[in-house]
């Protein structure tokens, strides 16, 4: 399989605040997803399990998803949006909806993951929080792509590069999103692209 993106700053300035990024090894070309070391991501989550704040439970999500424990990751998305809600600022509650949206697209609920990622973006944008934009649209643009709306997918991500540019991302945040760019035209139209 082969890998796309680079190790850092490939989410955006929320996933580098809770210290995900460093489990991410790259992108599979055919899905988007994350590719990580199963065996690392299972000892991280051995190691937070008890720990209760919301960015130990957004962290313990986001490794339940990837391991592919859904049902247990959907849970616990729920409690961390609650949580959110309750005790936290509006950001966190973005973030916390967004990261439950993904857990959605995992379980192929395509239609409300992408229903809850479209109401954080406008949220996001009109508050003009600019890195949380663009990593709701990042998560929207993969959505998107695995529901095979390739439209959608594309003007997310460069949607996605526009944001990450505003925000001054760095050339590997910037380069992983015009290379989901990249993935989706030549899903969109494979001939145009290979001649």
């Amino acid at each position: 399989m082969r890998r796309i993106g680079r190790q850092t700053g490939e989410h955006g300035e929320a996933v580098q605040e809770d210290g995900r990024v460093g489990y991410i090894k790259g992108y599979d070309p055919d899905s988007l997803r994350e590719l990580v070391d199963p065996s690392e991501c299972e000892a991280r989550l051995d190691e937070i399990a008890d720990l209760r704040s919301l960015p130990s439970m957004l962290e313990r999500v986001w490794l339940l998803k990837v391991l592919d424990r859904l049902d247990d990751a959907l849970r616990l998305a729920d409690e961390a949006v609650r949580q959110a809600r309750m005790a936290g600022t509006r950001k966190d509650l973005l973030r916390a909806r967004v990261l439950r949206a993904t857990v959605q697209q995992y379980r192929g609920a395509h239609a409300a993951a992408d229903h809850e990622l479209a109401a954080c973006v406008a949220e996001a944008e009109g508050q003009g929080w600019v890195p949380i934009a663009a990593f709701a649209h990042q998560h929207r643009g993969r959505n998107a792509f695995e529901a095979g709306d390739y439209d959608q997918a594309r003007d997310s991500f460069k949607r996605t590069v526009f944001l990450r540019r505003e925000a001054g991302a760095d050339d590997a945040a910037l380069e992983a999103a015009l290379l989901a760019v990249d993935t989706v035209e030549r899903r969109r139209d494979p001939v145009a692209v290979n001649g």
